[in-house]
């Protein structure tokens, strides 16, 4: 238990560094070369993987929370059908839901860790 509690701290980080590497892939197999600078995204979540910093935590954490809730309530926006989208954006939105619940609470999960390191 120990073990599981120790290395916890490091999963949104994880999270977020296989987003990237989806996106990048992604991008990479129909753009090319162009892709490259997504890797760029990656480095403040290495950053904290490797030496981790109590305000780069909190400012990440409090990015993504901002970043998560525009793209919530654009969700729900479209679950409400107060915006008139094609059928296609919606199967996307469907799909979409899972990752943007997933990246709202990663986003909390770095925050609440930046407040545990600093009480």
């Amino acid at each position: 238990m120990e073990t599981i509690s120790k290395y916890s701290k490091f999963v949104p980080y994880l999270y977020f560094l296989a987003v990237i590497a989806y996106w990048f892939t992604d991008v990479n197999q129909s753009k090319g070369i162009t892709a490259y600078p997504i890797l760029l995204f990656g480095i403040p979540f290495l950053w904290q993987i490797i030496k981790p910093s109590k305000q780069l935590n909190f400012t990440l954490g409090i990015t993504f929370v901002c970043l998560s809730s525009y793209v919530i309530v654009a969700y729900l926006s479209d679950v409400f059908n107060i915006v008139k989208l094609s059928q296609q954006t919606k199967q996307f939105m469907v799909y979409g839901g899972i990752f943007v619940i997933a990246n709202f609470v990663m986003a909390l999960w770095m925050i609440r860790n930046s407040f545990k390191r600093s009480f």
